[in-house]
């Protein structure tokens, strides 16, 4: 039986020889601007997710676009090693001059999981140039995702990820604590407050067990994207996490490949908790260079930066396209568009009429709404969010969905509606064998517009699903 996804994707028959992350062929794009994208078959998309909460501006952006090309005039290419380049030298000062004091220096990268690797390595590199040479274990969590490399796979917990690499993954210096996901994982009649604080005990004990001399650090993304749908630690959590590092001398790292650089409605996602706890090294990528080039960044505090420059003075890492002229010119136009245009005004603005304030909270949670009762949880802030579905007991037994995925199902039925959305199974318990959760991350410069039709497609969408899988 041909299920919804591939039916969704289905278009002529025609080669490929690509081997593709799907178990079917991708619908082709011929043609993008702003959050539309046209495919070779005329249907013309709107991209809700910006592919994987990437295209933070969307397509065509002019100052963008012009960028690129000034700079294939000028050096396409130059290897980091033997040449500096001025984009690069550029978006390096941005970054560390919007940073408030929190970084001091970065690297790059070309793209996420290559950054979260640069981010372990120069940690280790650290403790090794610092002279603590025992310490050698990271502490992350459970039902995380760092990258696809074997290294972040094994600092990550996506069960389902890491499956079929288990057996050559690192499992002596890669050690896990529990999510801080307090809406599905608190005790009964435990408070946020009183969650956290047990979170924190947890932390202190591995640290004890592993022996506290050989820990680097704890790496933690500072909200949670693809593998628990966009779910922010509770309150307190991080400032109790970092009092734990600082209390054993280990380093406090984040990931924010997805939730940085404005997607939360700040530039970084820590800072839209308001407690200050800035890291020593942080991660980011998608938002960098909003898809115009594949580039990530290494965010490095001063004291990370003092204890490699008083040794060493280098960073003993490296790529062949780090720091690409082209890449850090086109991730340089992206930040100064979002300045220039105060895109994170606008996101935090468009995200809450999205979300809590009207749509998504009335349309699917109302009185009238049909998808009421499976909605177990709207979460996010700005240009983030997750809607997080549960079909369990009596409301599993209600539908029959022929072993697809809720999530992929409504997916594929969005794409079919004309809208790209991002759907995550699993979500719900450490075996990654429950729960269904659906993100959406449109653009920095959506519109009301914009997210009124979203909104409707999606709706229609969810509903589609329901009403056909509703057994009678």
């Amino acid at each position: 039986m041909t299920s919804a996804v591939e039916k969704s994707v289905s278009q002529a028959p025609k080669p490929t020889y690509i081997l593709h992350r799907t178990p079917w062929r991708p619908p082709v794009a011929v043609a993008a601007q702003g959050i539309y994208v046209d495919l070779e078959n005329g249907q013309r998309l709107i991209d809700a997710v910006g592919g994987a909460a990437v295209a933070c501006i969307g397509n065509g952006h002019p100052r963008v676009v012009q960028a690129l090309k000034d700079q294939v005039d000028k050096v396409s290419y130059v290897y980091n090693m033997q040449l500096s380049n001025q984009p690069a030298e550029a978006l390096a000062k941005k970054l560390v001059d919007s940073s408030k004091g929190a970084f001091a220096l970065c690297g790059f990268a070309s793209g996420g999981s290559e950054a979260m690797e640069s981010v372990l390595k120069l940690a280790r590199q650290y403790v090794v140039e610092t002279g603590q040479l025992k310490r050698k274990n990271f502490i992350a969590r459970q039902m995380s995702f760092h990258g696809n490399t074997l290294g972040t796979l094994s600092c990550a917990f996506h069960p389902t990820r890491r499956a079929p690499y288990e057996a050559i993954l690192d499992h002596d210096n890669f050690h896990h604590v529990s999510p801080a996901f307090y809406k599905r994982h608190r005790n009964q009649n435990e408070t946020e407050e009183q969650y956290v604080e047990r979170l924190k005990k947890e932390l202190d004990d591995k640290f004890v067990a592993l022996g506290p001399e050989t820990v680097i650090g704890f790496v933690a993304e500072t909200v949670v994207g693809a593998s628990t749908g966009v779910v922010a630690a509770p309150k307190g959590y991080f400032k109790a996490m970092k009092s734990v590092c600082d209390k054993y001398g280990a380093l406090f790292i984040l990931d924010e490949v997805m939730s940085g650089m404005g997607r939360m409605g700040t530039l970084h996602a820590w800072e839209s908790f308001g407690d200050g706890i800035a890291p020593d090294i942080q991660a980011v990528a998608k938002g960098l260079g909003g898809g115009y080039a594949t580039i990530g960044a290494i965010l490095i505090s001063q004291k990370i930066a003092d204890g490699i420059r008083d040794n060493s003075g280098l960073w003993k890492h490296g790529h062949t396209y780090q720091a690409h002229p082209l890449a850090c010119a086109a991730a340089l136009a992206v930040q100064e568009v979002i300045e220039s245009e105060n895109l994170l005004e606008n996101i935090r603005i468009q995200g809450a009429y999205l979300s809590i304030e009207h749509l998504l909270q009335e349309r699917l949670t109302g009185p009238n709404a049909l998808a009421a009762p499976f909605v177990f949880d709207i979460r996010g802030s700005g240009g983030f969010w997750g809607i997080e579905f549960d079909l369990t007991g009596l409301a599993a037994a209600s539908f029959n969905l022929r072993g697809e995925p809720l999530a992929m199902a409504i997916q594929a039925r969005a794409l079919e509606n004309g809208l790209i959305v991002m759907g995550m199974t699993g979500v719900a318990n450490l075996e990654g064998t429950r729960g269904d959760v659906i993100i959406l991350a449109p653009a920095y410069n959506v519109t009301k517009e914009e997210i009124d039709k979203i909104v409707e497609v999606f709706v229609e969408s969810v509903e589609g699903v329901l009403k056909e899988s509703a057994v009678v």
